[in-house]
């Protein structure tokens, strides 16, 4: 009887502990973070924000994208499908479809309407293009429904790609003032989210405008506050504190916050109004939470990585996210959530720093390269057989080349061999190198991972590490390079360890690794090489 007593008592305890399961998951995504960050102002951040989390939760300081092109949208759609734009479909941001044959933006959908107070096609958009699960997708499934789901960013993509298929809702900001969202989740938006946006938060940021938040001297980590490197902030006269916001804005709209530390502020209070509201962790069924900070991406396009503005905001973050997790251990409870944070792709020094500091490399102007490719095709076939020139790949006129009685791989090898005259360019590959890669060429791999042959061009370009296809001033991203790949991933919270890793990770591992942590399905497109650090309880 006994015996029979402990062997219940034990499949119980089994049981329960395979349900086990935090009352929230928080994802973040901080747009453009270089791991570098966190080292290089580290001395400047508070102990409560970034220095809480990896002080009390486990860090990958080694942790990389792994295919090419690293932007935003397939930044986000990998890390929440655990896989590659060669599997989930979003290959860029916007991009010429082979199949369509026309541009196309990775959330569009013209199916669905704007809800709340957007323009029209601010909010014409869905998951649709998005070819796998995400994690998020598989919690809704495994809790049959019942565990709540809900994207937000100041971008579209940002919002929609991490909270996958079967959100409860994805919001994300208009130049209104508002945050909007698609019908594609509801015919209207919740009350509290248009009580939310009538409080027009918004404001009190741009009326104050935007100055220092320490001392001048705490930015020694940054180049000087006017330099070369800077691009100008809605055209003020100099890239220079302070930034009177409120005469950009009466020139412009509410998008201005966008380009502010500001817009991460007003993500952060619409988060914790959004747990509120929605009532997240608030029960034992397991919720999900996607937030993605956009301002530091336009930050960093804008102003470089050595600006002071980009530091000042960092700085500000790192107090957001302070006053975050306060919010969460009051209201969700310091063990029952489970929060990683994370980016979406990193971002390259500015090519006229480094050009001035003697490393010979430079932009190069995309509207310049297309232009060359089309010169050149004139120059050798007679005709321009350039259909499309845009993230590294280029496309080729089948009709043309029909007509023509052209021999398309003779066509593919005189581009070829013109382009690698190019200063800029290192290899130049074909669609058939790519899909025959037999991953023994490193930087062919991030392009093989990175490619769909039903959406990609007939040559992908690769160019020298440290040139950017991109304008003088501030900076860019999407190449296979450690500069645009390595960025932080910080586990935190329910069931984490305190620690550290050196080791290489991909950032693939982290949708499998949760999906392991609170026991329910892989999504469907990963490898599913999970992070085993994170699986080991204290």
């Amino acid at each position: 009887m006994k015996k029979n007593i402990f062997f219940l008592t034990f499949i119980m305890s089994l049981s329960m502990h395979a349900q086990e399961r935090p009352k929230l998951v928080i994802g973040i995504v901080v747009d453009q973070m270089k791991m570098e960050y966190l080292y290089r102002f580290s001395d400047d951040f508070s102990l409560n924000g970034f220095k809480r989390i990896i002080g009390n939760g486990y860090t990958f300081q080694n942790m990389h994208f792994n295919y090419m092109p690293t932007y935003t949208g397939p930044g986000h759609a990998s890390i929440y499908t655990g896989t590659t734009p060669s599997i989930h479909g979003i290959v860029g941001n916007e991009w010429f479809s082979r199949s369509l044959g026309k541009e196309m933006y990775c959330t569009d959908d013209a199916t669905v309407k704007t809800i709340g107070d957007g323009i029209a096609k601010e909010g014409e958009m869905s998951p649709k293009n998005l070819l796998s699960t995400t994690i998020t997708d598989e919690l809704r499934l495994a809790t049959n429904f019942k565990g709540k789901v809900i994207g937000m960013s100041l971008k579209d993509r940002g919002a929609i790609l991490p909270a996958g298929h079967f959100a409860n809702w994805a919001f994300w900001f208009s130049k209104t003032g508002a945050f909007i969202s698609s019908s594609f989740y509801g015919a209207t938006l919740p009350n509290w989210v248009m009580q939310f946006n009538q409080e027009k938060r918004y404001i009190p940021y741009i009326t104050k405008g935007w100055n220092l938040l320490k001392p001048a001297d705490t930015y020694n980590e940054s180049l000087a506050d006017d330099n070369p490197y800077e691009g100008k902030l809605y055209n003020s006269t100099a890239p220079v504190f302070p930034y009177n916001l409120k005469a950009m804005y009466d020139k412009n709209d509410a998008g201005v916050i966008r380009s502010t530390p500001f817009g991460n502020n007003l993500l952060a209070e619409f988060a914790m109004k959004t747990i509120e509201k929605e009532e997240l962790g608030k029960d034992n069924i397991t919720d999900f939470l996607t937030i993605s900070f956009s301002s530091t991406d336009y930050v960093g396009h804008l102003l470089g990585p050595r600006s002071i503005e980009l530091q000042d905001t960092y700085l500000r973050l790192d107090q957001t996210i302070a006053e975050f997790l306060v919010y969460l251990d009051k209201t969700v409870g310091k063990n029952n959530y489970l929060l990683f944070l994370t980016a979406d792709h990193a971002g390259a020094e500015n090519v006229n720093y480094l050009r001035d500091n003697k490393y010979n490399v430079k932009s190069i102007n995309p509207k310049d390269i297309i232009r060359g490719l089309k010169d050149f095709s004139i120059a050798t076939f007679g005709v321009d057989l350039v259909l499309n020139y845009s993230n590294f790949n280029l496309f080729f006129n089948k009709e043309i080349i029909k007509s023509r009685g052209l021999d398309l791989n003779k066509v593919k090898q005189s581009f070829k061999d013109y382009l690698m005259t190019q200063e800029q360019v290192k290899r130049v590959y074909s669609e058939e190198e790519i899909l025959g890669s037999t991953g023994n060429d490193y930087y062919l791999n991030f392009i093989t991972k990175g490619y769909d042959p039903t959406q990609d061009g007939d040559l992908v370009i690769f160019d020298k590490a440290a040139y950017i296809e991109y304008q003088g001033t501030g900076t860019s991203h999407g190449t296979p390079y450690s500069y645009d790949t390595h960025v932080p991933a910080i586990f935190y919270g329910w069931h984490i360890k305190k620690g550290e890793s050196f080791e290489k990770k991909y950032i693939t591992q982290i949708a499998p690794t949760i999906a392991q942590k609170i026991k329910i399905p892989f999504p469907n497109g990963t490898e599913a090489n999970v992070l085993e650090e994170i699986l080991e309880n204290k």
